[in-house]
């Protein structure tokens, strides 16, 4: 007795219909479709938020894409005014004086690690910091970290302030001459262990 299984035997193969892609030519696979154009990629970035020329670069290298067409792209994306290295280091100064309290050096520092240095940063810093109190900005920055007008209460606590305040981008002198004003009895005794404003 045979098995079902053997019935076939011999029967010639059933045709098969070409699907979609066969029709598109054995040659094409989606794979190797080429990828969006750098204008295109750097547009979907510049959409999510703000950058400057060189962070465009940077993203757009990471991406794989030729020096030729970051070249070009970023040229587009200049003479449109999507890219705007001017426009990109005044909003990193309004948000870093606005929101993060942070003094003139420490917004320097971002926009260089932005990319953006020169005069670029130098026209962004003297049009943001204009109409900016550098005292009342200080003042507003050691609230956060010592706030109700708390007296400073010892040494430590003084460096500890004192570092914070210098990291923010506010200069040496001033940071020290502030936090002098708010020391404690304790503090006026034992001293800050501050160096000196001329160090």
């Amino acid at each position: 007795m045979f098995s079902r299984r053997h019935s076939h035997r011999g029967r010639p193969p059933r045709p098969t219909t070409p699907g979609p892609s066969d029709a598109a030519g054995s040659g094409a696979d989606a794979t190797d479709a080429p990828p969006v154009s750098a204008y295109v990629a750097a547009l979907g970035m510049l959409s999510r938020r703000e950058l400057s020329e060189t962070q465009v670069r940077q993203r757009l290298a990471r991406k794989g894409y030729t020096d030729d067409a970051i070249d070009e792209a970023v040229a587009r994306l200049t003479s449109e005014r999507a890219l705007d290295d001017g426009r990109v280091a005044r909003a990193i100064a309004r948000s870093q004086v606005s929101i993060r309290r942070r003094g003139r050096l420490r917004v320097k520092r971002e926009m260089a690690q932005a990319g953006i240095t020169g005069e670029t940063a130098r026209d962004a810093l003297e049009a943001v910091f204009e109409d900016v109190d550098q005292d009342a900005l200080l003042e507003s920055a050691l609230r956060k970290r010592l706030p109700d007008g708390r007296s400073i209460a010892d040494p430590r606590e003084f460096q500890r302030l004192y570092r914070y305040l210098v990291t923010q981008g506010f200069e040496s002198d001033k940071a020290l001459r502030v936090l002098r004003a708010r020391r404690g009895p304790a503090g006026r005794d034992d001293g800050d262990g501050a160096p000196d404003e001329g160090d």
